[in-house]
């Protein structure tokens, strides 16, 4: 098999060729460099070093300091305009700058805070079920997994009604542009569409920030734009940026660990059988081990800032890195049988969420709570439910999204 993790035909390949091409990889002496192709409208670099191997990712993750997420996590590479335009990520950023950031938005991510959500959560997810039992199944995706964390989130900020479709639309085409494209012109098409939602979002919270600023509920944005952490608040790019990034990366990880869920639990019926046999006892360590077999998330790059030995493999200043979490996720060294889904596996360290140090997931318990609820009320109240046919997957190699999904109850 042939294995070119920088071309984008690689991703289209089938997931049970992929993990096997990276299973592959995790059995070399060092990790390996891929020269970089041109990608329409991105930069392109001389390339990078695939880091497939748990430990790998783990001492990257942990290292801020040498593997930098500055200039951009993304790989390939945006422009250096696209953050002019709408300002910069926390993820990003390193320290000091990312620690101020993060220490302003952490408190909105307090075990208070959260549990103040539980009974809006809760709500939320009777409505969606009321809901298709009213309509009847027709896409799990559309109809429940893309449902709810954009209500949770909206319901956090308080976004006004008549906006959260709008939302939603917006957040979509955001994550649709981490699709392979292609070709130039639709690359372009959806490059402008991608910075229309985006910059539509950014001004839509700014907007609000002003008004909360103004007149303060017990909301998110009200907290943010109040916030005086060290003398410290938000300006209102960072508002704009952060709020991007809510609506992006916390939907997405706990929508697709959903979507793939039900996928998961339709081909391993002993697992599901186990899961509802004492739900309380077993939903925390079948939600870690959803995350671990999905990987929400598959890479992020990171820019070395100095000369440094990886595993023997002597990496210069200025190198490019890319941690694969899907791989990292599956390796058997530390993960034994890791293609197999198992809620009774030990529970290990995954990098579902990212790797730990400064940029693991703000918003990790956030999806807990919403995948656990949310499954809940779906196998209790239909214990029918099961998916229908294969999962229509976003052509990505960022983003391991479901565009459908196929089910009944």
């Amino acid at each position: 098999m042939h294995i070119d993790l920088a071309d984008l035909d690689f991703w289209r390949k089938p997931l049970k060729e992929r993990h096997e091409a990276f299973a592959r990889l995790r059995e070399l002496e060092h990790p390996v460099f891929f020269p970089e192709k041109k990608v329409p409208l991105l930069r392109s670099g001389k390339g990078f070093y695939a880091l497939v191997r748990h430990a790998d990712v783990v001492e990257a993750s942990r290292n801020a300091k040498i593997f930098s997420s500055e200039p951009a996590v993304t790989n390939p590479e945006p422009p250096g305009w696209i953050k002019q335009v709408f300002g910069e990520s926390m993820v990003n950023m390193d320290d000091p700058r990312h620690a101020r950031l993060r220490r302003i938005v952490t408190r909105s991510f307090s075990p208070k805070m959260l549990a103040g959500l539980q009974s809006d959560i809760e709500a939320a997810c009777t409505r969606i079920v009321d809901d298709l039992v009213a309509e009847g199944p027709r896409d799990f995706v559309s109809q429940v997994a893309a449902r709810l964390p954009i209500h949770v989130i909206c319901d956090m900020l308080d976004i006004p009604q008549e906006l959260r479709d709008k939302v939603h639309q917006h957040v979509d085409i955001s994550t649709a542009y981490t699709g392979v494209r292609p070709s130039l012109a639709r690359s372009v098409q959806m490059a402008g569409q991608n910075m229309l939602a985006l910059l539509a979002l950014q001004r839509m919270v700014i907007k609000l920030g002003h008004e909360r600023a103004a007149d303060p509920k017990g909301d998110l944005v009200s907290l943010l734009v109040t916030a005086n952490v060290d003398g410290e608040k938000l300006t209102d790019k960072e508002l704009g940026s952060f709020f991007s990034l809510l609506l992006v990366a916390g939907n997405e990880t706990a929508r697709n660990t959903m979507a793939h869920g039900l996928k998961i639990l339709t081909d391993n019926p002993a697992q599901r059988e186990l899961l509802m046999s004492d739900f309380d006892k077993h939903i925390g360590n079948a939600i870690e081990e959803m995350v671990r077999y999905v990987s929400p998330i598959m890479q992020f790059r990171r820019t070395v800032t100095e000369d440094y030995s990886l595993r023997g493999l002597e990496l210069k200043k200025g190198d490019k890195v890319v941690l694969f979490y899907g791989s990292a996720n599956r390796d058997e060294t530390v993960f034994p049988n890791p293609d197999t889904f198992d809620i009774t596996r030990e529970t290990k360290p995954h990098v579902g969420f990212g790797g730990p140090g400064p940029h693991f997931c703000l918003g990790a318990n956030l999806a807990r709570q919403e995948i656990r609820t949310m499954y809940r009320e779906l196998l209790t109240r239909l214990p029918g439910l099961r998916a229908t046919g294969e999962p229509e997957l976003l052509l990505s190699n960022f983003d391991n999204s479901v565009r459908s999904q196929p089910f009944t109850f």
